[in-house]
């Protein structure tokens, strides 16, 4: 079995544990980042594509925005269709200047990942059996199998960040509190390689109690 230390323990490599791994190393604190998928699997894996102006100015002060302002694509306002009649929401006017920019939160972390890795801190993909241990001690711990071995990484803190369905959940339970307001709607996003049918997302609304939306990615395909 080995044994290693760092400061915080950061379980989970999707967006939340990947920013909180980077914005630590801009402010000097160690961190391991552990997830139990490939790498492979982490970047292709398909998640929001559109970020609001405090998440693009995080990014920018974490260090990670150059390839968002390159292929991001800026809104300023949104559609919003019913009646028969289109009208337009100038956001940036109403809320001085702040904007919404397409670009998909699977490009995030793919940039998050590379300045990670081009930075030479620890990323393990891929590791099992991963189990938190006296996270509300004086000695927290996380153990996990990677490449064959058993190891137990030592920390000041534990992050957990491996969402709903993960490890870090469950070890908190006696003393989770959760507070929840579930909506009666769902969505079902088509993904098509076609041209943008509008220049600006664009929200519509029927008489049949139904309502959708389209949007773009930075890629150039259009979602609906």
């Amino acid at each position: 079995m080995t044994r290693t230390r760092t400061q915080v323990a950061v379980v989970g490599a999707g967006p939340a544990g990947l920013i909180l791994a980077q914005l630590l190393h801009v402010a000097g604190i160690d961190s391991v980042v552990l997830e139990d998928r490939d790498r492979a699997y982490v970047e292709a894996r398909i998640r929001a594509g559109v970020l609001e102006q405090g998440t693009v100015d995080l990014l920018e002060r974490a260090g990670v925005s150059d390839r968002l302002h390159r292929e991001g694509i800026v809104h300023g306002g949104i559609h919003l269709q019913f009646g028969g009649e289109r009208h337009h929401v100038p956001l940036a006017e109403l809320a001085n200047g702040r904007h919404i920019v397409v670009y998909g939160q699977t490009e995030v972390v793919k940039d998050l990942i590379a300045a990670r890795v081009a930075a030479g801190l620890p990323l393990h993909f891929e590791v099992a059996n991963v189990a938190v241990h006296d996270f509300d001690g004086d000695a927290p711990s996380v153990s996990y199998d990677h490449d064959g071995a058993r190891h137990v990484l030592e920390c000041d803190v534990i992050a957990g960040c491996d969402g709903f369905h993960g490890v870090c959940r469950p070890a908190i339970a006696e003393v989770l509190r959760v507070f929840s307001r579930e909506y009666p709607f769902g969505w079902l996003g088509i993904l098509a390689d076609v041209p943008p049918s509008s220049a600006v997302r664009s929200w519509s609304s029927s008489q049949i109690r139904s309502s959708g939306h389209s949007s773009m990615s930075s890629s150039g395909r259009h979602c609906t």
